[in-house]
């Protein structure tokens, strides 16, 4: 069975799957599956307000030999102001020379790639090993009821295996220019500061709660957090909301809220800053509430196996040498690298998010073709 990623592409771009919908683009997915031979299994879970999310794990033994993973996700960013649009977003028109649509980059053009290439590497002989993917539906969401769970599930059944890579789009001016090996953690804070309303001209019976607030966010803004290391870069802290709602001009509020966001390295945990945060909010403001959620902690890939095969399957290729970098926001990877190496590596990312996002048609057959020689060198 041969599978034409430029069809399957515009397949899956039909399919509105805005997280947490799926309105049918895994069942395009596990229909191409299936025909090659993998055992497809669907993985709901969630409920309301995030999800349900539906998720596909498939899945083709060889025999012995190493297992490899493709991982991925089908799911899509709103597509926003349609006026903006040149095209339907989820018409998948192809003009140019390019496939133009919602998720073309990001990232359905990179499972269609991967799909292709294996249908491809099945029809050179028998598979050696293990071949999988793991496929969700709330990576651009807030990913509680995707990878995670699903990398529970596959830990029972025993389906963990020795690679992955994931195809987010990593490129960056060219295919092959990049690949992801690590990637820095994200922490949010929610600071709530209570006060003592009042008037404005008595502030000696009231408690302003907005002077408090501001001294805590000059304190953490003026602290020096690090200056990266070999593989990082520095970590930063930025102020993503403030919020007082006060429509008065003559009255100190109650109460102020802000949020910050932390993109942290390997020299930090998720715990250590939120016990930093915590401890600054206390020392100004002792009744103050603080909200953690650490979205994923800083990971690397140490340069190895794994990127030496996908760094050889590119040069085969491209001819290029790609970069290997931990730049960029978060990714599934953090949640798989739990069970075994992961590196990312997909399409250029230019246009992802973006109104009129597209994938060259040449990009997509040649990270079809690099996918495919990838799977030559892993699975032997």
């Amino acid at each position: 069975m041969t599978i034409d990623p430029i069809a399957l592409t515009q397949a899956l771009i039909t399919c509105p799957s805005v997280t947490p919908a799926d309105e049918g683009a895994l069942d395009v997915l596990e229909r191409a599956l299936t025909g090659l031979g993998f055992t497809c299994t669907r993985l709901p879970f969630g409920h309301p307000p995030d999800g349900p999310v539906d998720n596909l794990f498939a899945t083709l033994s060889g025999g012995s030999g190493p297992h490899f993973a493709f991982a991925g996700h089908s799911d899509v960013v709103p597509a926003g102001d349609l006026a903006g649009w040149s095209e339907d977003p989820f018409a998948a028109a192809i003009r140019d020379g390019f496939v133009v649509g919602r998720g073309a980059a990001d990232m359905k053009g990179a499972l269609a790639a991967m799909i292709a290439a294996a249908a491809r590497h099945l029809s050179r002989g028998p598979l050696v090993g293990r071949l999988s993917f793991i496929i969700t539906g709330d990576e651009e969401g807030p990913a509680t009821f995707g990878t995670a769970p699903m990398l529970d599930w596959m830990e029972a059944q025993g389906f963990v295996p020795d690679l992955c890579l994931v195809g987010e789009p990593t490129s960056q001016h060219h295919l092959g220019d990049m690949v992801k090996i690590g990637r820095r953690g994200s922490f949010n804070a929610w600071i709530t500061v209570n006060g003592a309303q009042g008037h404005v001209a008595y502030p000696d019976r009231a408690d302003n709660p907005i002077t408090r607030l501001v001294a805590i966010l000059s304190a953490l803004k003026a602290r020096h957090l690090d200056s990266g290391n070999a593989w990082f870069q520095p970590s930063n802290l930025e102020i993503t909301d403030v919020s007082v709602g006060n429509p008065a001009t003559n009255l100190i509020p109650a109460q102020a809220r802000a949020r910050i966001n932390i993109r942290f390295n390997t020299e930090h945990t998720g715990a250590a800053l939120g016990d930093w945060i915590r401890a600054t909010v206390a020392a100004h403001a002792p009744s103050a509430n603080v909200d953690v959620k650490i979205s994923g902690e800083a990971f690397l890939t140490e340069p190895g196996a794994l990127s030496a095969l996908v760094s050889a399957a590119i040069t085969d290729v491209t001819g290029r040498t790609p970069e290997l970098s931990t730049t960029g926001g978060t990714s599934d990877a953090r949640f798989i690298r739990r069970l075994c190496p992961v590196v990312e590596f997909g399409l250029p990312g230019q246009s992802m998010h973006k109104v009129d996002e597209h994938a060259a048609v040449a990009d997509i057959e040649g990270l079809t073709a690099i996918y495919e020689a990838l799977l030559a060198r892993a699975l032997q």
